[in-house]
């Protein structure tokens, strides 16, 4: 297995970590699994770095490098929800395209046709990862061993108000047009193989 490769099978196993630490009440706790959200994505910047002045990509690269990036930002996502910032329907709205689309590759990837990430889906994964990050530092701003009890309450207040909501639409949103966007400039993947075999 090639060094991206590796580091993308390290940014799936770091997924859980992230997500323990993140559950935890103790705030250092908490930074920790900031740190490791942080030292994965790191990864996934580096991988791509690595394959492309290397001449390390492959078609497991090809696939796996996005569908990590969907797993550790699903995994956020729905952190969230679980604490009480983010709606459930919106981050399910997210999963079932990432889902469909992941299904989308590997059908192509069996009919030899790989399926090129759009520009507009990585303006999208790059929306989500900044939201993500938004967050993530919220939520150690609202700890007050580490900024004071002033700014936790401020945070907090933002957290619980309707502007994170808002963001996660609009998100929501371009995920599901970017989504539908795949299907519709892929939808006849099958149909031109058929034709190539008969």
């Amino acid at each position: 297995m090639t060094v991206p490769n590796q580091l993308t099978m390290l940014r799936i196993i770091l997924v859980p970590v992230f997500v323990a630490f993140m559950l935890q009440d103790d705030p250092w706790l908490k930074l920790m699994g900031a740190i490791v959200f942080a030292v994965a994505s790191i990864t996934d910047a580096y991988d791509g770095y690595h394959a492309r002045k290397y001449g390390e990509t492959t078609r497991l690269g090809a696939f796996l490098d996005p569908l990590a990036d969907k797993i550790l930002i699903t995994a956020a996502f729905l952190l969230y929800v679980h604490m009480g910032y983010l709606v459930l329907w919106m981050v399910v709205l997210v999963a079932i395209r990432d889902i469909l689309i992941t299904v989308l590759r590997v059908y192509a990837e069996f009919l030899d046709r790989p399926v090129v990430t759009s520009r507009e889906a990585k303006y999208k994964t790059l929306a989500q990862n900044v939201f993500a990050y938004v967050i993530m530092v919220m939520l150690l701003m609202k700890e007050k061993v580490f900024f004071g009890g002033s700014i936790a309450v401020s945070v907090e207040d933002a957290l619980r108000s309707d502007y994170l909501d808002y963001v996660m639409l609009a998100i929501t949103l371009f995920t599901v047009y970017t989504g539908v966007s795949y299907l519709v400039a892929n939808w006849n993947v099958s149909i031109r193989k058929s034709s190539d075999g008969d």
